[in-house]
């Protein structure tokens, strides 16, 4: 008793301090919405006239030269040069000689293999495909910058990148635009009937709540001494230099060497409490038909169907508390680190490191500790309703992230009520694979 009272009261000390110093982490929000004007900006022009203020505004261009000024201004550090560029070459038709003097500057910035460009653009010179292609090649571009530069040397639309790139561009478009809201819809037409439902008491009775014969010491113990302690402070402060040496010491590239990192600290994190529970679990009696944990994976469409219902319906409760928090904290920062990595890495194999991760080790982890232990042994002494808000709670102040805390734990209610209401813990980690995996591909069509 004395060792798990020691243990939580270390975990809250340091998840306090984790959610605080959060505030001061950088926020991923910035960056996501500024890819995502410059996608409607160069996108916006291949849609059917009909279509283009519906869909991304009536000036795009125009709302991205005002966040990007608005960033560049409310930063501490000086902005990139390929973001200048970018601003100057938006800002060209109504700031002309303030851009004028902006490209001058910026070419005396530059080396000698990115001059060629500038100089272009500042004498507002005529050019070619071949030489635009040449100049581009040292900055290594994105297609916005290529684009702008294509238009503003002259180039005919069929030779610049977003009549090249239509089709990519527009499923990008939709992907972003489209896709989101109709998902929204749908998620909130069977929220709506759930809701319904239970109003009316037409809902299935839930299964009985089996879960691992332990006390709440027990579970105290594994979750703030393995999980907290061992897994986030001791396991990490150990092996994050020897890792980070040994890493250095392979011939791959820094964004393949961050991927394998994180990947490796992520299992060591897992080690220590699935070491504690399987010991917690040893000599405690005959286990049930399925299993302490109740994985319950088969049938799999008895998983997967309320596992995809339910990520519909978290997903308006979520989006709501994400725009709330915007709306009314205008820098929140404390994004999750792992959210920006995967934004701005250009090598495949480290985003699979990323996606392994995130998409299968974190709910198999996660489920199997916050719904596969923490719930059940919870439900058994006050009900399931308490047992999914407090294990809800307990995961959202896990993730250390202040102005993610409310959406997570709105997350961690449908993964609760999804475990409580099936009886499965298989359905819960789907349905948390699926929201990774919805996340994460967002972010990939982002970044181009």
């Amino acid at each position: 008793m004395l060792l798990a009272l020691l243990s939580l009261s270390l975990s809250l000390l340091l998840w306090y301090q984790g959610l605080v110093e959060s505030l001061s982490r950088p926020s991923v929000g910035d960056a996501l919405n500024l890819r995502q004007l410059e996608l409607t900006a160069l996108a916006g022009d291949l849609l059917p006239p009909a279509l283009q203020e519906p869909l991304v505004g009536k000036d795009p261009r125009a709302e991205l030269a005002r966040e990007m000024k608005r960033q560049i201004d409310a930063s501490a550090l000086p902005a990139p040069v390929l973001q200048r560029l970018e601003l100057a070459l938006l800002q060209r038709g109504s700031q002309p000689l303030l851009v004028a003097g902006e490209l001058g500057r910026l070419t005396e910035m530059v080396d000698a293999p990115r001059r060629p460009l500038l100089q272009a653009l500042s004498e507002g010179r005529q050019s070619n495909a071949a030489e635009l292609e040449r100049w581009l090649k040292p900055w290594r571009a994105p297609t916005l910058v290529a684009q702008l530069s294509c238009e503003q040397l002259g180039l005919p639309d069929s030779a610049c990148p977003a009549n090249r790139w239509r089709r990519r561009l527009l499923v990008q478009l939709v992907g972003v635009s489209v896709l989101p809201l109709l998902l929204l819809l749908l998620g909130s037409g069977l929220l709506l009937r759930l809701a319904w439902l239970g109003w009316r008491q037409r809902l299935p009775q839930a299964p009985p709540l089996i879960g691992p014969p332990l006390s709440l010491v027990d579970v105290t113990l594994l979750v703030a001494g393995g999980f907290v302690l061992l897994g986030e402070v001791v396991l990490p402060q150990l092996l994050q230099q020897p890792l980070t040496a040994r890493v250095a010491r392979l011939p791959v590239d820094a964004g393949l060497a961050q991927g394998l990192e994180v990947l490796v600290l992520y299992l060591a994190l897992m080690v220590a409490p699935l070491l504690i529970l399987v010991w917690m679990l040893q000599g405690r009696g005959d286990r049930p038909s399925q299993g302490w944990l109740q994985w319950r994976w088969q049938p799999w469409r008895s998983s997967l169907g309320p596992a995809a219902g339910l990520v519909l319906m978290v997903l308006p409760a979520v989006s709501l508390c994400g725009w709330l928090i915007d709306h009314f904290w205008k820098d929140p920062g404390g994004s999750n680190p792992m959210l920006e990595l995967v934004l701005t890495s250009p090598d495949p194999r480290a985003l699979a490191c990323f996606a392994l991760t995130a998409i299968v080790l974190a709910p198999l982890f996660e489920e199997t500790l916050f719904r596969g232990v923490l719930l059940p042994v919870l439900g058994s002494r006050w009900g399931g309703g308490a047992a999914v808000l407090i294990s809800a709670a307990v995961f959202a102040l896990a993730h250390l992230s202040l102005s993610e805390l409310v959406p997570l734990f709105v997350l961690g209610i449908g993964l609760g009520w999804l475990r409580w209401r099936s009886g499965r813990l298989g359905a819960s980690v789907l349905m948390h694979a699926l929201w990774n995996s919805l996340t994460f591909l967002n972010l990939l069509v982002l970044a181009g």
